[in-house]
């Protein structure tokens, strides 16, 4: 279990991988938020005022990763209480590690979401996108098994999904014991995600987001 796993408890391994995987279920509502406010008129009331797009759009991506932050210590909490293992690495200000990364990957995909969904004016399209994203994105991760051992053709995919750099920055800080290694790594991609795809977002919102 340890050699494979590099925690002795499977259980604190995907409960860690969770944690940081519950962000896609919060961020993914945020597309759906934009057409809600387009068909009840609210985001016409909205661009009527001297607000800019780029705002809207940041204050929608910035609510939800809030959200996620609380969310995420809602499942570490429940971990703990049903038997999670901490590591040799865990101090009081993994916690915090832990946020930031959460706080980071949530910033990234809630733009990725509404940027999918800007030009979308029925419920169904997001509902689509939705499930056609969320199962690719849990599956090819290292939410439940090690990357490492995956098949030789998933794992390209896995190396470059975001979430399994934001899965091992929080197990690294919570359950493993071998040091923090990749950590500078994890951030640096997680956070070189965020920004890049919220720029995209923000540029998008200025062609398309109209009244």
């Amino acid at each position: 279990m340890s050699s494979t796993f590099n925690t002795g408890d499977y259980f604190s391994f995907m409960a860690m991988g969770m944690v940081a995987f519950v962000t896609v279920f919060t961020t993914a509502f945020v597309g759906m938020s934009v057409v809600w406010d387009r068909r009840l008129g609210f985001m016409n009331k909205v661009l009527s005022t001297p607000v800019s797009r780029s705002v809207i759009i940041i204050s929608k991506v910035m609510s939800a990763s809030v959200r996620s932050v609380f969310q995420a210590a809602i499942v570490t909490a429940i971990a703990y209480a049903l038997g999670l293992q901490l590591g040799a690495n865990f101090t009081a200000f993994s916690i915090f590690g832990v946020f930031a990364i959460v706080f980071l990957i949530g910033f990234g995909l809630s733009s990725l979401f509404t940027a999918i969904c800007l030009r979308a004016t029925r419920m169904e399209t997001p509902q689509a996108i939705f499930n056609l994203v969320t199962l690719p994105l849990m599956f090819a991760s290292s939410a439940y098994f090690p990357i490492n051992l995956m098949p030789d053709w998933l794992k390209p995919v896995a190396y470059a999904n975001p979430i399994s750099y934001t899965i091992d920055a929080v197990r690294r800080l919570m359950i493993f014991s071998d040091g923090f290694g990749p950590l500078p790594l994890d951030f640096a991609y997680v956070g070189a995600f965020a920004v890049v795809v919220t720029a995209i977002c923000v540029v998008l919102s200025w062609r398309y987001l109209n009244k």
